[in-house]
């Protein structure tokens, strides 16, 4: 009955995901997917033999990889030839009709994203991979599971036996605008532009950073199939999208007019759509056609990608304002006359650093390009003539704030204010501090921090557990409604888990996901106060300057006043601890290879991460163990080049006595 249960849950929720993430047609809602989530959490945790790779539970990420597998592409993942005006447009079409007269093309938006390969078997995704040279990629299996819009399992009747199907991994626009508003508030460089951000989303080391980048797909060809027989590319796009796939839409047309339209209403589309396209892909319909057209050594003659050009307009910058952020990072941004792009009307643009400015000689005064970068964030491209009015700018040696001397690290290009009282990185600090990733205080915006300081209430996030509803309720358009709940919402956040708090408190580089792995391995204020800097590099996912960063900061007397006044407060402090009496294992990392001889893997998991070890899918320098079967193969050979101790199943028993 407990399988039945399990296996029940699992149908929901991708039945849910398909509506959700496919269809754009949620049938239930958010609490109910998230009630039926856990309870299969529970009942997989339980019941650790059912456990299932595809599982909907697995959508949150695996296990992080130290490196990725080579794959071997069966059909090479080839690219089309690009086209950048109509006229070319034109002569494929005629080529084409003057070989085949009765031959119908389908249009389709080019999505610009990463384009990777799903392999299935009898219905299971089994493998995914990126398209690397077009002959071999990288087995990105896990990272791509995190993706909701990939069917684990696919549905429909007519299942193959064997599908393997080309898609276009990208970030939506609304990702894509929260992962640069994180990186701008963290000092970071923002990323330039979708496809850039999805790529280096999709080759994350741990899945479950990739699984908070929230991804999207559009599949949008078929590699190789057996046991169902196509015969047009429509055909095969609407097979997909029975099948479970999203699938773009497309268009089927006769002539180049009709081709010639299409392209024109996609292109009209840009800047209105929730992601990026850079162009419109051209195709012969029915694969016979195809093969009687051919290819040359480089591209199919019976495709090609029509690439529009990017939406450049002049205008005239009109200043540069300084900006400080949490981390002190004095970031330059671009004003100048409002302008339209892609649909919308921009104002300003980040310039980066003194080196991009400096480089592209930009002055105030100057009659400046801009254009939208991967048609989203607005970018200078350059400065196209200065005048008489000209100004050069250069960012000052100081805090535009506070007045304190600015730095630059030598292997940094950014110019950063070093006060820890300085005005803006205190408000900064607060914002981060109380926003949803972190200490998740509702009702606690920027107006009413900017009021609260300006006032004089507070110096720090630590003095918010020092309010009062009256110090709230005298804050102007402040009712004692709204000071209630606010305070209310301030004492809920003390339950938080120390994770929380630590990626609140701000250090460089701590994040939701390090600041878990950190308190994974130190489930408390003390032991993460107490540890070494060679000891925080033993952490999964921490090198030198991370480590150094968190071993500095439970050094400083900002943090440990701002943490003081945290615990004083009553606010958690401790980690999800071991609920086990028997911790034997805890800090220690297993890997398993090979068939033991009673115990399937999944049993011998179980019995490492009830003692409170860890269990990896790959060898490397932190593995403690290898638990090693028959048939071991490379695991075995690389633990003992690097002389990790190996163990048998009777070894293992040993040590669990």
């Amino acid at each position: 009955m407990v399988y039945e249960k399990i296996q029940a849950l699992r149908e929901k929720l991708e039945h849910a995901n398909y509506q959700y993430y496919v269809l754009d047609n949620p049938e239930i809602s958010d609490y109910e997917y998230d009630m039926a989530l856990e309870e299969l959490k529970k009942l997989e945790s339980e019941n650790p033999e059912f456990d299932d790779p595809n599982s909907p539970s697995k959508r949150v990420g695996g296990e992080a990889l130290t490196t990725f597998e080579k794959v071997t592409h069966t059909v090479q993942m080839g690219s089309l030839q690009d086209v950048f005006d109509l006229n070319a447009v034109e002569e494929f079409v005629r080529k084409c009709k003057e070989t085949i007269p009765d031959i119908c093309f389908v249009v389709e938006r080019k999505i610009d994203g990463l384009s990777v390969s799903l392999e299935y078997e009898n219905g299971v995704f089994t493998r995914g991979s990126t398209r690397g040279d077009g002959f071999i990629g990288e087995d990105v299996t896990n990272n791509l599971r995190t993706i909701k819009s990939i069917p684990t399992r696919l549905s429909g009747e007519q299942l193959p036996s064997f599908i393997e199907v080309r898609g276009e991994v990208y970030m939506p626009e609304k990702s894509f605008l929260n992962l640069v508003e994180k990186q701008l508030e963290n000092g970071e460089e923002p990323a330039k532009n979708p496809r850039n951000a999805a790529a280096g989303s999709l080759r994350q080391k741990n899945p479950k950073i990739t699984a908070s980048r929230k991804l999207d797909i559009f599949v949008f060809n078929i590699q190789r199939i057996d046991g169902v027989n196509l015969t047009s590319h429509a055909e095969s796009l609407d097979y997909l999208s029975s099948l479970g796939f999203k699938v773009n839409s497309y268009v089927k047309c006769e002539d180049f007019e009709s081709v010639k339209a299409e392209i024109e209403k996609i292109g009209n589309e840009r800047g209105k759509l929730p992601f990026d396209i850079d162009g419109a892909v051209v195709k012969v319909d029915k694969f016979s056609h195809r093969e009687s057209l051919g290819a040359t050594s480089k591209f199919p003659k019976w495709a090609v990608a029509f690439k529009y050009p990017p939406e450049e307009k002049e205008t005239t910058l009109t200043g540069i304002e300084l900006n400080v952020g949490r981390t002190g990072a004095i970031t330059p941004t671009a004003v100048f006359e409002p302008l339209t792009l892609a649909g919308t009307t921009v104002t300003r643009a980040v310039l980066h650093n003194q080196d991009f400015i400096a480089e592209k000689d930009i002055r105030i005064g100057d009659k400046i390009l801009v254009r939208k970068a991967g048609e989203i964030i607005p970018e200078v491209i350059k400065s196209l003539s200065h005048n008489e009015k000209s100004e050069p700018f250069v960012l000052p040696e100081n805090c535009p704030v506070c007045g304190e001397k600015a730095v630059k690290d030598d292997d940094e290009s950014v110019l950063r204010c070093v006060n820890i009282d300085c005005p803006a990185i205190r408000r900064q600090a607060i914002i981060h501090f109380v926003s949803k990733a972190c200490m998740n205080i509702d009702g606690c915006g920027e107006a009413v921090i900017t009021a609260l300081l300006d006032n004089g209430l507070i110096e720090d996030a630590g003095d918010l557990y020092r309010l009062s509803v009256n110090d709230i309720a005298a804050l102007s358009r402040m009712g004692k409604k709204s000071a209630e709940n606010l305070i209310n919402a301030i004492e809920d956040s003390k339950k938080n888990t120390l994770d929380r708090v630590v990626n609140a408190i701000g250090i460089r580089g701590i994040g939701a996901e390090t600041a878990k792995l950190l308190c994974a391995k130190y489930p408390s204020l003390e032991r993460i106060k107490a540890a070494t800097e060679a000891e925080l590099e033993t952490i999964d996912g921490f090198g030198e300057t991370l480590s150094k960063n968190v071993f500095d900061a439970m050094q400083n007397p900002h943090y440990l006043k701002l943490l003081d006044k945290l615990e004083e407060a009553g606010v958690n402090m401790e980690y999800e601890r071991q609920s086990a009496s028997d911790t034997r294992f805890a800090g220690k990392t297993f890997v398993l290879t090979g068939t033991l001889p009673t115990y399937t893997r999944d049993e011998a998991k179980a019995i490492i991460e009830g003692f409170g070890g860890k269990v990896s899918g790959s060898v490397s320098k932190k593995t403690d163990y290898v638990l090693a079967g028959e048939d071991a193969g490379s695991k075995l050979t690389k633990a003992e080049s690097l002389g990790i101790t190996v163990i048998d199943e009777g070894e293992f028993n040993a040590m669990c006595g």
